[in-house]
């Protein structure tokens, strides 16, 4: 299904389990069904996902900023909303506010083949701000407690399995160990330009 919002110039395209997704006033929301996530153990010999989370994603053209504001409705461990790109089935990446275990962390999982795990740092209240940006073959991700200062989180590229210029970016939803969680995204902001500066919070 095929869900055109305003503040993007490219439209997005439900992929994986149904994340009820829907855009109103300005707030796309969307939800996880009880243990769906995206992840690729690093201690497993399978290069499976161990199992599949909702999400709705789109092809923008060059270099980029996907913003929005993540507001999660957390009730376990683990659950999150995240901004996702995905570059082909062995090569992916989430940005997470995550309930990890305890505590709202801003969280990253860059797949190339397994997935790794990277905790960032700790917000206080249930939302936060992330950013993914992509110049070229490498993508940046940034997080931020108000939308103004951002806080860079990690910059990596996703091999070459395909052209980074033909990623999917967009939201998505998880709750692995839980029985499900309603995420909403708003403020969003797309921006055909890579980031002036990585580390000096613009």
């Amino acid at each position: 299904m095929d869900v055109k919002i305003p503040e993007l110039s490219f439209p997005l395209r439900t992929y994986g389990p149904d994340g009820h997704w829907s855009h109103e006033d300005g707030v796309l929301s969307g939800w996880a069904g009880a243990r769906e996530d995206r992840f690729v153990p690093p201690t497993s010999d399978s290069l499976d996902p161990v199992s599949d989370a909702p999400r709705l994603l789109g092809a923008p053209e060059g270099d980029f900023q996907l913003i929005a504001r993540v507001t999660v409705g957390f009730a376990a461990s683990f659950d999150a909303g995240a901004l996702y790109v995905h570059v082909g089935p062995r090569a992916w990446a989430k940005l997470c506010l995550e309930y990890s275990p305890d505590v709202p962390t801003v969280c990253t999982v860059v797949t190339r083949g397994h997935s790794d795990d990277a905790n960032s740092f700790t917000v206080e209240g249930s939302s936060v701000w992330l950013r993914i940006s992509r110049t070229g073959r490498a993508f940046a991700f940034h997080a931020s407690r108000d939308g103004k200062k951002w806080t860079f989180v990690r910059l990596f590229t996703l091999g070459d399995e395909e052209p980074a210029s033909a990623a999917l970016v967009g939201f998505m939803t998880q709750s692995p160990v839980g029985e499900g969680c309603v995420v909403t995204f708003d403020h969003i902001e797309y921006r055909d330009a890579w980031p002036d500066g990585l580390r000096d919070g613009s």
